[in-house]
């Protein structure tokens, strides 16, 4: 699953990659500069969908949904292979 400090590193790689600053990709986005700010510095909490899509829009990137290839290991699982590594030790 992609976090939002995965998406906020992505779009600072972009915006720099196209040789905007933060400035003039808030201007084009028309989001605030706080909240890039906070997203490419990690502090973000949260985005709303709206404000991603309008940075993404504005750095010709788009949001694509998949099919997740793996799944993440219920806490069942976690517990029988923690035990069969104790065991195997």
């Amino acid at each position: 699953m992609l976090s939002l400090n995965a998406i906020g590193d992505e779009i600072a790689r972009r915006r720099k990659e196209l040789k905007l600053s933060q400035t003039e990709l808030v201007r084009k986005a028309g989001i605030s500069r706080a909240t890039l700010d906070a997203l490419e510095n990690r502090r973000a909490r949260e985005l709303g969908f709206t404000r991603l899509s309008k940075l993404l829009s504005a750095l010709g990137l788009e949001l694509s949904l998949q099919a997740a290839t793996s799944r993440r290991p219920t806490l069942e699982e976690l517990i029988q292979e923690d035990r069969a590594d104790r065991g195997s030790q």
